[in-house]
């Protein structure tokens, strides 16, 4: 029980973290677009944590906050002058830009935090717990498809209305290109692929890099500025 009290709490210093971010950040900010999307994730991890929807509730918190620890890390990092990891620095860079839509940073974290660190998470999280990756697949499971039904709400929230419709054709366009699902799939096999390579370090850095990469092209590819 004291163990997952202190996992507790490291859950309630996460929501502080993030409503601090979201008090601190201008409106229009990118950072501070993708940061709202995910302190409402947070929130209601830690509501369905709650009210008992996670079948093993030290599981999901471990995730959930080993998840958090990446994005926040990232934050810390340019925050210090640091470079944030690859998947991070396009949101980073662009989060002024006038021609990005706040659907696209949107989208862009949540492709950085889904393709890259949720993968490493899932490793965080089976050597904090001592499991395998197929130990965590319930509570993984479960925060994809909030991520997934979120993600939905995100899209129409966010995205132009008719007004700007000749804005939201190649908006259309473009992030119909992305897919949470497949990133979420893609997500699951490259954990398990980390989690393989554990006893090979020096392939599975060279794994890490290049997914990290890669992640972080997609992201890129996401802040396209439109017209």
């Amino acid at each position: 029980m004291a163990q997952l009290e202190q996992v507790t709490t490291s859950v309630d210093t996460v929501v502080s973290r993030l409503r601090a971010l979201d008090a601190s950040l201008p409106g229009g900010d990118g950072v501070a677009v993708f940061n709202r999307v995910y302190l409402a994730v947070t929130e209601a991890v830690d509501r369905r944590i709650d009210t008992g929807r996670f079948a093993d509730a030290h599981a999901a918190i471990t995730l959930d906050v080993r998840f958090a620890e990446r994005y926040l890390a990232a934050v810390d990092a340019v925050d210090d002058g640091r470079r944030a990891p690859a998947c991070w620095r396009p949101l980073f860079q662009f989060r002024r830009h006038p021609g990005v839509r706040p659907l696209q940073f949107a989208l862009a974290g949540i492709n950085a935090h889904i393709g890259h660190d949720l993968a490493l998470a899932v490793v965080d999280g089976c050597r904090t717990l001592r499991c395998e990756p197929a130990d965590l697949e319930d509570e993984f499971d479960r925060v994809g498809d909030l991520l997934v039904s979120l993600e939905e709400r995100v899209r129409e929230d966010l995205m132009p209305g008719p007004d700007l419709l000749q804005v939201a054709d190649p908006l259309t366009h473009l992030l119909g290109a992305w897919s949470l699902e497949r990133a979420r799939d893609a997500t699951w096999s490259a954990a398990r692929a980390l989690w393989a390579l554990r006893e090979l370090p020096d392939v599975a850095e060279e794994f890490t890099e290049r997914l990290d990469a890669a992640v972080g092209f997609a992201s890129r590819m996401l802040l396209t500025p439109l017209p």
